[in-house]
């Protein structure tokens, strides 16, 4: 019947729909995914044979290359990534920090020192299906819990491989520019190495220079210029194979490896470091997974990614079996004479993607790195407004293309970039391979003998090609190297730096006796409005508080301590964002309110983040009001209590909000603290700053509610005439100090390399996007 076609036809449209959003996604996944990993070829060959090698020029080593190239690229990208490693990510988040995240979550092996148990509710904190209970190593988990030198080191460890990746942000644009446009060379036989160095120098500045403009917009323009890439290099490899050599096939027999090393010996080892490119781009895979699903990645590399480069790797062998003079320029010379131009064409717009692809993981990476407390604070811009997580930061682009830039006026050849590209690249997989094992057992919860498995297999290939590009030092390899330990000499001490801070605050703070003895005045006058005191602390009270108020005994009649912090998860819910407690009886007039961000959240300017406040306060005022039990007398021991505020839902909003349509009936119809001269400043400061211009005025209105209880209905008013009176926004501008007493190394790292970065970073009060007109800092000095 009609009704059972009807019931059949449901299912078959939601299908339909799913498969249309996978090949969507898969589609899209070329032009930010897999850019980096389909320019392999331009150099692999070139950077395998550079060396001594060379002696070796026979169609028997070229065998044995191509051998080493399948199963390298069998077991590593597909295997171990697609297949595996793909499905270890973080909510839908990719790279060493998801993996790192992941395990601080499910091990608590975390050193961000605010955390609290109210953060393990989170809906995206465990993984679906975790429960403790089922755990097959629990001696393990203790004894990484119980000792913090394992913690740090872990710790170490990842700052290393994000190190790396910027690292990778500057060979990558630099190795794939060069190399396709070195193609010129092969018809334009007159043009010396200087010109093609000159015009990859214009092809990288005009790159970094389009950062701005945001990573979707390039990757949409740039999928199907891979895909036309792919299948070029797919048909190109094919005609190769069956124009130059069509027994070619054989050499996927792993006899030919053996015969490679008992024929070639060390210097088939070091050869490894050339063959190593052929997976370079893997961990990009991997890190850019956010904005797609792990079956989208999957879907695009088995059935497009593999063979087309495969048959590429297949051709270029083919050819240089017959023609073992044309190492230097394989890729290009094994190019059939009509279509040279179209292809040559094409190679220098993926190089741009494959760039484009490490570039956004290179942002990325450094927000991470940001929200955990690791990096100084910098410009995060989001570039937009439909997909999370799309960002840039200006100061990080411009030092990527000047190092990037550098790195090939210095060089200007793709096998020393190659040689510092490879170890880069190793050392990231080689940490993704360690971090993969853990998530084994403690997030996966299988048996330690898998992950001993999957360690030992996975890491002992990597470590023979680490070991081989390490032979390489000398040759480039230093380059890595080095960005990675300027890199990681910042994040530590940016991170030694704060946890310091953070103790000091930790250790000074208020105790609730002390405030409460003050009484409800707390000592001072108590002056219209509201005043938000920034602080790191999740309980108690802050010494910037008593510091203010001994210099200046008057406060505001709502006292708000504010705390944004991040969380080891990489999306906070906004429903899950603000956390709202309640500082002494109610007669105090002092709140708490945490507001958490994950990892990949951006923090944006928001207009409505003070009327956002107002309305978390007065909801939690009104859910108080119903729990009978937290509106008794107050006790010192419910302290810490917070209670999560939903801001999304409009059902049982305590106060009415009506838009105000000028600043001048703004100004009228509230009763202000503020001086005429006072209000004259803030009116010309908000017509010339855009931002201020813009922000949303509203007024508060508390409903006639006769059922309403007269005590919470006072605490509203009371609110609601405190938001009208103004907001102040008070920071401690602090100024930190190693102890006489530390050692030279620790005055070192505070005294000059904190306060160094501390001077030439962002500001707090910036970072915050907090109106300078109404932000009041108060100097503080820290003795760490």
């Amino acid at each position: 019947t009609s009704e059972e076609c009807h019931f059949y036809d449901e299912p078959n449209a939601s299908w339909r729909q799913h498969y249309r959003n996978l090949l969507l996604l898969a589609y899209q996944s070329f032009g930010v995914v897999y850019g980096d990993l389909s320019t392999s070829p331009l150099y692999v060959y070139k950077s395998t044979f550079s060396g001594r090698l060379r002696q070796y020029q026979d169609e028997q080593t070229v065998y044995g290359v191509l051998s080493l190239i399948f199963w390298t690229f069998t077991l590593v990208p597909l295997l171990k990534y697609v297949i595996i490693v793909l499905s270890a990510d973080d909510n839908g988040e990719g790279g060493p920090f998801a993996l790192y995240s992941l395990l601080c979550r499910h091990a608590k092996l975390s050193l961000i020192p605010n955390q609290q148990a109210a953060d393990e509710e989170l809906s995206t904190y465990y993984r679906d299906g975790f429960a403790a209970q089922h755990e097959s190593s629990p001696w393990l988990r203790r004894f990484l819990e119980k000792h913090k030198i394992v913690k740090t080191g872990l710790l170490v460890v990842v700052l290393c491989a994000a190190s790396m990746v910027i690292g990778d942000g500057v060979l990558t644009p630099a190795i794939s520019v060069l190399s396709s446009m070195s193609g010129l060379q092969v018809r334009a036989t007159g043009l010396q190495e200087r010109s093609v160095v000159l015009l990859s120098c214009i092809v990288l500045v005009g790159l970094f220079s389009l950062q701005h403009r945001g990573t979707q917009k390039v990757a949409f323009m740039f999928a199907p210029i891979v895909i036309i890439w792919l299948f070029c290099i797919g048909g190109i490899g094919l005609y190769n194979i069956v124009h130059w050599n069509p027994n070619i096939y054989q050499a996927i027999s792993p006899y030919y490896i053996v015969k490679f090393f008992r024929t070639t010996g060390t210097d088939g080892w070091i050869a490894l470091g050339g063959i190593l490119l052929s997976m370079t781009g893997s961990e990009a895979m991997f890190a850019d997974l956010g904005h797609f699903t792990s079956a989208s990645v999957r879907l695009a590399f088995i059935t497009i990614i593999y063979p087309c480069l495969i048959l590429q790797y297949m051709g270029q062998a083919a050819f240089l079996s017959k023609n073992m003079f044309h190492t230097r320029t394989s890729f290009y010379d094994s190019i059939p004479g009509p279509v040279f131009w179209p292809v040559f064409v094409v190679a220098t717009l993926a190089a741009v993607v494959g760039s484009q692809a490490v570039i956004s993981a290179t942002f990325s990476i450094v927000k991470q790195c940001h929200a955990l407390g690791c990096f100084p604070r910098v410009k995060i811009v989001h570039t937009s407004r439909w997909i999370h997580g799309q960002i840039y930061i200006p100061e990080i682009n411009w030092i990527l293309m000047v190092l990037c830039v550098a790195v090939t006026v210095a060089f200007g050849d793709t096998t020393l970039i190659g040689n510092a590209y490879g170890i880069a690249c190793m050392t990231v997989m080689l940490v993704t391979t360690f971090l993969m094992s853990f998530i084994v057992i403690f997030v996966w919860q299988k048996n330690i003998i898998f992950a001993l498995l999957f360690l030992l297999f996975f890491g002992s290939i990597e470590t023979v090609y680490l070991s081989s590009s390490l032979m390489k030092v000398h040759q480039g390899g230093w380059v890595p190297l080095v960005l990675a330990f300027i890199f990681m000499s910042v994040m530590f001490v940016w991170h030694y730096g704060t946890k310091k801070k953070y103790q000091f605050d930790l250790q000074n703070k208020v105790s609730m006796r002390s405030i409460l003895s003050l009484g409800p005045n707390l000592g001072i006058v108590r002056v219209p409005g509201i005043g938000l005191i920034y602080t790191e602390l999740v309980t108690g009270v802050p010494a910037v508080f008593t510091h203010f108020v001994t210099n200046l005994p008057a406060f505001h009649e709502v006292l708000v301590f504010l705390c944004v912090k991040s969380v080891p998860v990489p999306y906070v819910q906004p429903d899950e964002r603000y956390l709202v407690g309640r500082i002494g009886p109610k007669a105090y007039r002092m709140y708490r309110c945490i507001v958490r961000y994950g990892y990949k959240d951006v923090q944006r300017d928001d207009e409505n983040f003070e009327n956002m406040l107002v309305m978390s306060i007065a909801r939690f005022i009104m859910m108080e009001a119903e729990d009978v039990s937290s509106s008794a007398s107050y006790d010192i021991a419910n302290e810490g209590r917070m209670a999560v505020i939903r801001t999304t839902d409009d059902a049982g909003t305590p106060l009415g909000m009506r838009d105000l349509g000028g600043l001048a009936e703004s100004i009228s119809t509230t009763r202000s603290s503020k001086s005429e001269s006072l209000r004259s400043l803030q009116s010309s400061y908000e017509q010339e700053s855009p931002s201020a211009g813009r922000r949303r005025r509203v007024r508060f209105e508390l409903p006639n509610e006769d059922a309403m209880d007269q005590q919470v209905k006072d605490e509203l008013l009371a609110l609601v005439e405190a938001k009208h009176a103004g907001v102040a926004y008070i920071m401690g501008h602090s100024y930190i100090k190693a102890r006489r007493s530390s050692n030279f190394v620790k005055k070192f790292a505070i005294d000059v390399a904190y306060s160094f970065l501390r001077k030439n970073c962002r500001g707090p009060s910036v970072s915050l996007h907090i109106p300078h007109i109404s932000l009041i800092e108060v100097g503080m000095i820290y003795y760490v």
